[in-house]
């Protein structure tokens, strides 16, 4: 009996050990329900739910003329929720009496498969209940369009289960036009540069965020879960799309033709201090030119012979000589402590200031510079820094390269012959920028001028910030100073001995001057084996009344055939220049048109035809439109624009060209993937296959011109 007590005791102690334990529990139970339930459904939320950030739209870059610089292009991201309660009502009768022909419209949209095999991807997703499918990535706004009229897409979200998830990709529809400049916007802000650097934060906008679910091993979208983004602002520089194309393809040429290693070249609207263009091209492995680095703003040269209207602006403001005074040039070669410095033309005897400079003699402004500043040296060198040219530039852009420098007498590496050296452009390292200043701020009558690469700041097209010209130095020197240095830039290039001559024109005048450096060779000196020399030639024109200052600075190799400064910089110079005197300063007269002339019509880029009716001074009316291409009609000698709703963009659809130039027609058509055969000359009235007609690439289209 005592047994069975103690086993009956035992176990009445465990079933009331259960029951107590099944009230905790309970109670428990009831008391998170109740008590902290808010708290913990919050904790399995936060689990389930993340903010995630939507990119807003980044602002674009415009040039001064209106052209579209740099932009964020809308791309769209296309997924699938499988698992949609639309999809799957039913047994998945929407989706199986929509399959085939959603696949059809797929392949026949994007023509990267076949019917057949979009329709396995679809089935096979869908039998998997893949809960966001990524079915197409990056397509445009058009092809956008274009797929929501699709069978089942076009039922909605919910019951067709397509979410489309749309982000921005930068482009630049000039491609590689001021490319350093204008700048490259990286998902790493840290990364860009140029314009895209300095202005990333107005550009950037505000970032949104948008309240996804966990769900089946991916995060789905909360409908009306999103706080927008705030769009970028727009930036609206000083550059001048046809200047910096001029400017691009001048330089290329040159470079190009004399196997030089890089080059730059710099236009400034002398008044203001605008850069209007800016080219920039290095030569790559391949001998392609690329715009690489910005060698205009962030490269430190020693600047050569370019230097000597600082040197000669110092003399002549401190009253040591003018432009008559007489210097010996002891034959084109003398020797300052042992180092021998020679003129590149030997054999000259005692000449002008003025002769000296147009014949641009190191051994004169050696000479000169040594005998008035040796035992004054900090004289020479706040002459120097007066003209900012030891001060970043104050451009927009920050220059990878640091400061420019500029010696004194407590710099390391002064020594006796640094006077006479620098004096000739040597022993200082300045940046091409910085030298187009100080000739700007000569041409510009005194004034020095802060250059700058942006005009405005808009918001929705409103002008939040007008950038103003800026004057650094109100008159770097006198009247008569001024007047001397004018006198001697004119004297390089009208003078039948100035150094560049050859830059004469009947319709206009340069004034400026040529620079041929010899370049040090990393460690290895300046003279060890085949010399490599930098050609500049900075300058203004017209002379008279100075509209545009430019600097053209090329670094030539040892394979380079031309090496002096107004053979390659100069000839570059001159290029640019005619171009833009005949487009800006000399500007034609208004086009005039045959009274019978009722009705032209013509269909091109649109920023081609612009080019062309400003070049005419031509106005236009019609209906604004975006596009790339445009119409122009001509009625009763009045232009009219209009958007070319003929010009289709779907993929696999033939496009009309008819009424566009041989080189719109070419350049749609073959992007689109046609092989083209024409005959004739003028535009196309013509075409086969026609508007409209579906094509494969690769597709042989006929055109005839008139």
């Amino acid at each position: 009996m005592e047994v069975k007590k103690d086993i009956l005791w035992r176990v009445y102690l465990c079933f009331l050990g259960m029951v107590l334990i099944s009230a905790f529990v309970l109670g428990r139970a009831i008391y998170i329900q109740q008590a902290e339930g808010s708290y913990w459904i919050g904790m399995g939320d936060s689990l389930h739910l993340k903010y995630f950030p939507i990119e807003a739209e980044r602002g674009s870059i415009y040039s001064e003329d209106g052209n579209m610089l740099s932009t964020s292009l809308p791309v769209f991201d296309v997924f699938i929720d499988f698992g949609a309660d639309g999809l799957r009502e039913k047994g998945g009768r929407r989706f199986r009496e929509n399959v085939d022909s959603l696949s059809t419209s797929f392949a026949g949209l994007f023509g990267d498969r076949s019917q057949a095999e979009y329709k396995k991807i679809f089935k096979q997703a869908y039998s998997e209940k893949e809960r966001y499918f990524c079915i197409k990535k990056k397509i445009s706004f058009e092809e956008l369009r274009v797929m929501r009229d699709f069978p089942l897409v076009r039922q909605g979200r919910n019951k067709s289960g397509f979410i489309i998830s749309e982000r921005d990709k930068r482009i630049n529809p000039y491609v590689l036009m001021a490319n350093r400049t204008i700048g490259l916007s990286r998902q790493d802000a840290s990364k860009n540069v140029g314009l895209e650097l300095t202005y990333d934060s107005l550009l950037r906008g505000t970032t949104g965020q948008r309240l996804m679910r966990y769900s089946a091993g991916s995060y789905l979208p909360v409908e009306d879960a999103e706080l927008d983004p705030v769009h970028g602002k727009d930036l609206i520089t000083t550059i001048d799309t046809y200047i910096q194309d001029v400017a691009e393809h001048a330089l290329k040429d040159m470079l190009e033709g004399n196997q030089s290693i890089h080059g730059t070249a710099i236009v400034m609207e002398t008044a203001t201090g605008k850069i209007k263009a800016i080219a920039n091209l290095g030569r790559q492995p391949d001998n392609s030119y690329i715009e690489d680095l910005n060698y205009g703003i962030g490269k430190r040269t020693e600047p050569g012979s370019v230097f000597k209207l600082a040197t000669l602006l110092c003399l002549l403001e401190d009253n040591y000589v003018d432009i008559n005074s007489i210097v010996d040039c002891q034959g084109g070669s003398i020797s300052f402590h042992g180092l021998r410095i020679r003129d590149s033309h030997s054999g000259t005897g005692k000449i002008t200031v003025k002769e000296a400079f147009a014949k641009s003699s190191n051994v004169a402004f050696a000479k000169l510079a040594d005998q008035y500043y040796s035992q004054q040296p900090t004289k020479f060198t706040n002459r120097l820094h007066d003209l900012r040219l030891d001060t970043l530039t104050g451009v927009e852009i920050v220059a990878s390269s640091g400061y420019p420098i500029i010696k004194n007498p407590k710099s390391r590496t002064w020594s006796k012959t640094t006077i006479p050296y620098m004096a000739h452009g040597y022993e200082e390292l300045v940046t091409p920028l910085h030298m187009l200043m100080l000739y700007n701020a000569v041409a510009n009558n005194g004034t020095m001028m802060r250059p700058y690469l942006v005009n405005a700041i808009k918001d929705y097209g409103l002008n939040q910030q007008i950038i103003s010209p800026q004057v650094v130095i109100e008159k770097i020197c006198s009247d008569n100073t001024l007047a001397q240095l004018k006198e001697c830039l004119l004297e390089v290039v009208e003078n039948e001995h100035g150094t560049a001559h050859k830059l004469r024109d009947s319709t206009y005048q340069i004034a400026g001057k040529t620079g041929t450096a010899v370049t040090a060779l990393d460690n290895r000196g300046y003279n060890k084996g085949n010399k490599i020399y930098q050609a500049s030639f900075i300058g203004y024109f017209p002379a008279a009344h100075p509209q545009y200052t430019m600097a053209v600075v090329i670094q030539n190799s040892t394979q380079s055939k031309i090496f002096y400064g107004a053979d390659v910089a100069g000839t570059v110079f001159k290029q640019i220049s005619d171009r833009i005197y005949a487009r800006f300063v000399n500007k034609p007269v208004k086009a005039e048109f045959l009274k019978d002339s009722s009705q032209l019509e013509y269909i091109g880029n649109r920023s081609d035809l612009q080019s062309l009716l400003t070049y005419m001074n031509l106005g236009a009316s019609g209906e604004p439109s975006a596009k790339y291409w445009q119409k122009a009609e001509l009625v009763n000698n009045a232009v009219i624009m209009l958007p070319s709703d003929s010009v289709t963009t779907y993929r696999n659809i033939t496009p009309s060209v008819v009424g566009m130039g041989l080189r719109d027609a070419i350049y749609m058509l073959e992007n689109k993937g046609f092989d083209i055969a024409f005959e004739g000359k003028g535009k196309v009235i013509y075409q086969s296959p026609g508007v409209g007609s579906h094509f494969i690439k690769g597709q042989k289209i006929r055109l005839t011109l008139n």
